[in-house]
């Protein structure tokens, strides 16, 4: 068994394998003592007001290929994330997070996109018309279940405010939603046209906040807390060295499993046990990027195979849960213009028989932005006094332990 003390000698190491090198400990140090400073200068702004620990944090892994720079969505070259939290009194608990493919005028160059719907409880504005187009024309914008008229409201005066939209008289607005209603007084409305706005200018590249944030601050997964969850992988280069970045909002129900441990059976917390019998919908908004050139139909390819990550960690897609998965190409080349003189279009795209690495990909992605969104997720309470409790990470520690997925512990 590995060591605790060696494992965790402090709260800022929690969770890093005794063989973490001594240099990788000092720059994790550096970085709770920025954070911990900018706190007290500036308070705690959505970007910092998650947990700080990825499940790769605590040496174990998922899947076999290497991830990106930051293991998350923005790894994918040109997507950015943004996060509107909203956390006001004792009920209010909800969100917007908003996903763009590319920092430019997503209007006028379309991304190549796809829908695939694992299970159809929900609601996702805007998907015909990507199933039938094959293309995105503004940003994927996650919030709860009844401020979708609100979000899609919001990005439709977003897209007609950008420059050189002066004569757009169409938008399709994407927008995809859980319900939050077990913490948040969802029936209040209180999502703004305002705060989507706000997600979608705090939108950036890089770290992307996970946990209670945005679209995930009300979630509930397993029976715990969900929210928001990212996760990246980049294939060899003798595949192509692409990226394939997934964000979901986690908000579903099942048996949970991690790196294949039966975790939710360990803990006699899932659905149909005695202590977790409850409805097991809710929903799973996944979103696929990648900078592979594909076309919408690789791409509801790709879309498939997320919804098997979903499964991998023992979502069941139950009657009521919306599970959508939407997946998009960032590759410049395969962009669609709004407007051209030219009556062809050329495009060079991956041949079908391309495309197995990237599907791995998609699914290793999607499993760890679902645990991802459960390591970061705080305990929290809401409306009627509902509480629900984050995962107890030092006990799923011990049980990773036990089946042999530390480091050292195989």
């Amino acid at each position: 068994m590995v060591d605790r003390a060696m494992r965790a000698p402090g709260p800022y190491l929690q969770g890093l394998p005794a063989s973490t090198p001594t240099l990788s400990i000092l720059m994790l140090l550096m970085k709770h003592i920025a954070i911990a400073a900018f706190l007290l200068l500036f308070g705690c702004p959505d970007f910092l007001s998650a947990q700080d620990q990825n499940l790769r944090d605590y040496g174990i892994r998922i899947g076999v290929l290497p991830t990106g720079a930051n293991n998350t969505i923005t790894d994918v070259d040109g997507v950015w994330v943004g996060h509107q939290t909203i956390i006001k009194g004792e009920d209010i608990r909800t969100g917007v997070t908003a996903i763009l493919p590319h920092p430019g005028n997503i209007f006028q160059q379309k991304a190549p996109a796809a829908v695939y719907v694992g299970n159809g409880f929900g609601k996702l504005t805007g998907s015909t018309q990507v199933r039938e187009l094959g293309t995105l024309e503004t940003p994927v914008v996650l919030t709860n279940t009844l401020s979708v008229p609100t979000a899609a409201d919001a990005l439709i005066e977003y897209t007609l405010g950008l420059p050189g939209n002066e004569e757009v008289y169409s938008v399709n607005p994407v927008v995809g939603e859980t319900n939050d209603g077990y913490l948040n007084n969802i029936r209040g409305r209180h999502v703004s046209r305002t705060d989507v706005i706000q997600a979608l200018q705090k939108a950036r590249g890089g770290a992307v906040p996970q946990g209670n944030v945005g679209a995930g601050t009300g979630t509930v997964a397993f029976g715990f807390k969900g929210g928001i969850g990212t996760a990246s992988r980049l294939l060899p280069g003798r595949y192509g060295g692409y990226t394939v970045g997934v964000l979901v909002q986690s908000n579903f129900g099942g048996v949970l499993q991690i790196a294949g441990v039966p975790v939710g059976k360990e803990l006699g917390k899932y659905y149909l046990s005695g202590t977790l019998n409850e409805s097991p919908g809710g929903s799973c908004m996944i979103v696929v990027a990648t900078d592979a050139p594909m076309d919408a139909r690789s791409l509801e390819r790709l879309a498939k195979r997320a919804v098997l990550g979903l499964a991998k960690t023992g979502g069941i897609a139950s009657n009521g849960s919306g599970d959508y998965a939407i997946a998009f190409s960032t590759a410049e080349s395969v962009r669609i213009p709004y407007r051209s003189e030219k009556r062809l279009q050329d495009q060079r795209v991956l041949r079908s028989d391309a495309l197995s690495p990237l599907f791995m990909a998609a699914i290793e992605a999607t499993e760890e932005a679902i645990i991802n969104s459960l390591f970061h997720a705080e305990t929290m309470s809401g409306r009627n006094g509902h509480t629900i409790e984050a995962l107890p990470v030092d006990s799923v520690l011990s049980m990773m332990e036990r089946y042999g997925r530390v480091p050292g512990t195989e």
